[in-house]
């Protein structure tokens, strides 16, 4: 870490931040909302440009955060997260205009004449909570949103990444609009008491534990939030697919996704008895070409983010109900906070590997009779944020859509559900609620406004009283849509 870097930090934790801080704070932004200075397609657009500028200008040093944080391979931090925010920036860029435009409705029979709309108006002061695993993209990618929509933004980033939040604070204070667009460090004190103020909306990414936290403080104020969790995310690999290509893209979608630390990787695979074996020696082989005989000396794979969460996946591989279990792998570095990719086979349902979110290299296999059968073990657990097929079965895929219910799913391969801005990303149940990316982000914070308009014209007697009996089988006969009814009422005749 850079004498610049760690001077910031500490100046930064000189500063004490307080509930009178944030409650200075959120006051300032909510009076800069209110002059109109974020609602500007200008604007927008300036602090978008601003953003897509900082990220190609200071790639190093995004790198070289993320790198200190999790010791994230270069490659993998450009992929995962330096491009990902580029193609947000750009997309909301180049769709922005058509995303602000009001969008026309269709009018009823009731309101003629008329004409409807539904406007996107930005929702005021918001609150960006994110996480540690992928400490830049989580942070920038939904201020892209409440940029583009137009709101004043305040971004909380993980303490778990300090690099990386300090990166952020300095980066963002450097180059967006400060008056709207500010960051604030620290841990739970500091979340504490900006969770004190009332938002307009609170997009957080974490776990469901501070999760409840979120929205146990939301409630106070009737903030809506937006939640992304997480959960166990299954895939299902049936027996008659491309091997080869399926182990890669479940390697890719597990060790691949920051050593396991993600929260749509590969949580746990489902497979058959009698398919099994050959699954595993595919696994295995796949592995040792990826990242070669010795894993823990593999420059390919992220590390362990902390000495807690490292405590954390030794007890759930020590877990005496799995640590025979072991096919693969299983050995750990403590020093350098490592852990080498490991398969467990058959693990009891009842273990702790399987009753948590594994958040690391970890990879339980549970086997079934049938491959329908693993249905039942996805419905049984709490509703994930991502769910998996491996298959040739068109029937067996419709079967999977239409049946398992989860945040987003992926036919065939893992996680680039993610890396598509036309489909929103988000959870259900327990993995969350509310949803963002591509325009998804855009009207994660807005309003919709409906909007009718009328002009003094066609104005009828028949809404005002006195209600006589030819104004009662009108109105009755126009709000049961029965155009008959409507033309003998104006006539004045009565069905028999």
């Amino acid at each position: 870490m850079t004498e610049e870097t760690m001077e910031t930090m500490k100046k930064t934790k000189a500063k004490a931040f307080d509930s009178e801080s944030a409650e200075c704070l959120v006051e300032e932004f909510r009076g800069v909302f209110e002059s109109g200075r974020t609602r500007s397609y200008e604007w927008r657009v300036a602090q978008l440009k601003s953003m897509l500028r900082m990220v190609k200008e200071k790639e190093a040093d995004i790198v070289e955060a993320l790198s200190l944080d999790l010791a994230k391979p270069e490659l993998e931090s450009f992929i995962t997260e330096i491009s990902m925010i580029r193609s947000a920036c750009n997309l909301a860029l180049k769709e922005l205009k058509n995303w602000m435009k009001p969008e026309k409705a269709k009018t009823s029979l009731t309101t003629f004449p008329s004409s409807a709309e539904i406007v996107s108006e930005p929702l005021g002061v918001v609150l960006i909570i994110s996480a540690w695993n992928y400490p830049f993209l989580l942070s920038i990618d939904p201020v892209i949103g409440a940029i583009a929509a137009g709101n004043a933004v305040v971004l909380k980033p993980s303490e778990i990444a300090p690099a990386t939040s300090s990166l952020l604070a300095r980066f963002v204070e450097e180059y967006l609009d400060n008056s709207a667009i500010r960051v604030v460090e620290g841990a739970v004190p500091e979340t504490s008491a900006l969770l004190e103020q009332k938002w307009d909306k609170i997009l957080y990414t974490g776990n469901g534990r501070v999760g409840r936290i979120v929205m146990a403080a939301a409630a106070k104020h009737l903030t809506p939030v937006v939640l992304e969790l997480g959960g166990k995310s299954p895939v299902v690999v049936d027996s008659n697919v491309n091997l080869k290509v399926a182990t890669r893209r479940i390697i890719s979608g597990k060790w691949g996704c920051n050593n396991g630390q993600a929260c749509i990787a590969v949580d746990y695979i489902i497979t058959t008895k009698t398919f099994a074996p050959k699954l595993i020696d595919a696994l295995k082989s796949t592995l040792e070409e990826f990242f070669g005989k010795d894993p823990l000396e593999s420059k390919e794979i992220s590390r362990i983010v902390n000495s807690n969460h490292f405590a954390r996946l030794t007890k759930l591989l020590d877990d005496e109900k799995v640590s025979g279990k072991i096919v693969l792998g299983g050995q750990r570095d403590n020093s350098r906070l490592k852990i080498a990719p490991t398969l467990l086979l058959d693990v009891p349902e009842d273990s702790l590997i399987m009753n948590e979110e594994i958040f690391g290299p970890l990879l339980p296999i549970v086997t079934v009779d049938n491959i329908k059968d693993s249905f039942s073990v996805i419905k049984s657990r709490t509703k994930p944020l991502a769910a998996y097929l491996f298959t040739n079965d068109k029937n067996l895929e419709k079967e999977f859509v239409s049946s398992i219910s989860a945040g987003g799913m992926l036919i065939n391969d893992t996680v680039l559900h993610l890396a598509c801005p036309t489909l929103p990303f988000g959870g259900v149940g327990e993995s969350g609620f509310g949803s963002y990316h591509g325009k998804f982000s855009f009207d994660a914070f807005s309003h919709k406004k409906a909007v009718l308009y009328r002009s003094f014209g066609g104005d009828a007697s028949a809404r005002y009283p006195p209600f006589t009996p030819k104004k009662q089988r009108l109105l009755k006969a126009l709000l049961n849509g029965d155009f008959l009814g409507i033309i003998f009422a104006l006539i004045g005749w009565s069905r028999a």
